[in-house]
């Protein structure tokens, strides 16, 4: 049973990073809860589905991502989980085109709701 739960998270992950490298926000507010909070570096959070789409939508207007998720760390309890994972690829900067290495250590916590898992909060760090 756990070990399908952690299965569905791992997709979830997957469609999350489809999210990024494709700058979809709708689909990235659609992964979190209505109340889900979006915590990224150096910006405001996003809260709620009206507050999470705009922080994507922001950022997707300043950076184009290409990266992979490495997941170390899913624990599922009941209708919560968490996962830690690390992300590596590279990021170019919309306003002059520059890309650089981008990587970031990430925590994750999951509701289950309506019997599929959410983003319920989430939130980053840059690692170099």
């Amino acid at each position: 049973m756990i070990k399908e739960e952690k299965q569905k998270i791992e997709a979830l992950l997957g469609v999350y990073k489809k999210s990024l490298n494709t700058s979809d926000a709708k689909l990235a507010q659609s992964l979190y809860t209505k109340d889900g909070v979006f915590m990224p570096t150096q910006a405001p959070s996003g809260r709620g589905s009206e507050g999470i789409i705009k922080s994507y939508e922001f950022v997707f207007s300043q950076i184009q991502l290409n990266i992979e998720f490495f997941i170390e760390e899913i624990e599922v309890e009941g209708n919560m989980a968490f996962a830690v994972t690390s992300s590596q690829g590279s990021v170019k900067i919309l306003a002059n085109g520059v890309e650089a290495p981008e990587a970031n250590r990430e925590l994750f916590v999951f509701e289950k709701v309506d019997g599929a898992w959410k983003i319920a909060r989430y939130m980053f760090n840059k690692t170099k």
